[in-house]
């Protein structure tokens, strides 16, 4: 396969200023960090390229049409958890489908064969419903009350219950339809994955990533709630921030990225050898891009715009989450901004001068400026590991740019 080099970026995002927001992610594409030899620059974004998200959409669109029959043949009951969950999977970055696909591709798929391809894209949207299952679950165990400014699944329903003036309290309810609601999308994913046009040898080969997957992220979403419960308390920094690590590895940077990039590859070639020589590729590529995304997005869940993210500034203090960012703050602190960590970390009652204060920790300790420095750090280890790869040209050309959007984003 031709193999082209991508030219790598010297040194990462400039560190942010001291006290205040941090600053805007610079764009490494236009700002002269990457070029991909053979390859003009372009304003569209790499998840669109090959119509991806669009495509990715009318899969889905067309599975859930399938299933709301099933589900208004049972009862009309079923139609507001139906469209309940057809409008929660209309939003998303499909940054899950993405890599899937681009591992099919990299891995060798398609070659002109659109009937291949569209199995490709069946398979790669299939991971929005196990996405949709994570989410639905997430939000409310943390106890989140939107999700991309709209309500949760669990605060829509207890909203119904109440429009209703139903029997029994309304935030019962509302758990017990997103408990039911994440678990369907969770069935739903397994069907869409298996009944996505591939043959029977290539599912069979990609079903243990597939199954890998899915026991990583729940394990990782179980080691974020411990490491929720436990607070800061008495362990050491160290130990909090191993803790963080492990939980960024398995509830985000495999099933971000990694898993779903060998997951396509295993589909194009028949085999989920992880020991082979593009899942390697894709692994070596995959993990620190992973880690680095989750870093993303642990700063954006303290300083991220809630226009932009579509959920409260701070929603991760509130909630406890025990972040790497949080971990180096702690481990950064004084007798005082420590004090005031342990505090405030976790209480749900938070208010805007709680989140700054707790913000100005995290900014004067230098641990905003360390996770940017390891976001940049891990990024250029993907990119590195992606220049070696011995892969399909368009695919390395997509996957850089992919790391740069899973990185520089504001959402």
């Amino acid at each position: 396969m031709c193999r082209e080099r991508v030219r790598l970026p010297r040194r990462g995002c400039p560190p942010p200023r001291r006290g205040g927001a941090p600053p805007r992610p610079v764009d490494p594409i236009r700002g002269g960090w990457l070029r991909v030899r053979g390859v003009s620059e372009t304003s569209l974004s790499p998840l669109d390229r090959r119509e991806l998200r669009a495509r990715v959409s009318r899969a889905l669109t067309g599975f859930l049409d399938r299933q709301e029959l099933v589900l208004r043949e049972i009862s009309a009951d079923l139609v507001e958890p139906a469209t309940a969950l057809r409008e929660f999977l209309d939003g998303g970055k499909r940054m899950r489908p993405a890599f899937c696909y681009w591992g099919w591709r990299a891995a060798g798929g398609a070659r002109g064969d659109e009937t291949l391809d569209d199995a490709a894209f069946t398979a790669a949207a299939s991971l929005e419903l196990l996405q949709a299952s994570a989410l639905i679950h997430d939000d409310y165990m943390d106890g989140s009350d939107t999700r991309r400014g709209k309500p949760a699944v669990h605060k829509r329903f207890e909203a119904l219950h109440a429009a209703g003036g139903w029997e029994g309290p309304d935030a019962r309810f509302g758990a017990a339809a997103a408990i039911l609601l994440g678990d369907i999308t969770l069935t739903w994913c397994d069907e869409m994955f298996t009944r996505s046009g591939f043959d029977a040898v290539r599912i069979h080969a990609a079903r243990p990533i597939f199954d890998l997957m899915r026991s990583e992220v729940m394990a990782g979403q179980y080691l974020d709630v411990v490491a929720q419960s436990r607070g800061l308390g008495v362990a050491s920094a160290r130990e909090i921030l191993q803790r963080a690590e492990t939980v960024i590895r398995y509830k985000s940077a495999k099933y971000t990225i990694e898993r779903p990039l060998q997951l396509g590859a295993a589909l194009a070639t028949g085999d989920g050898d992880e020991s082979g020589p593009v899942n390697r590729a894709l692994s070596a590529y995959g993990l620190p891009l992973g880690e680095a995304f989750q870093l993303r997005d642990d700063v954006l869940g303290v300083f991220g715009d809630p226009a932009t993210t579509g959920k409260p500034a701070g929603d991760d203090l509130r909630e406890g989450k025990q972040t790497v960012l949080v971990a180096l703050a702690a481990e950064r602190a004084d007798a005082e901004q420590l004090k005031l960590l342990r505090e405030g970390l976790g209480d749900a009652a938070l208010d805007a001068s709680g989140v700054a204060a707790l913000q100005e920790v995290i900014v004067g300790t230098g641990a905003l400026a360390a996770v940017e420095q390891r976001i940049a750090e891990r990024t250029e280890l993907a990119l590195a590991a992606l220049e070696r790869a011995r892969i399909e040209h368009e695919a390395r050309a997509v996957l850089a740019e992919l790391a740069i959007a899973a990185t520089s984003r504001q959402v």
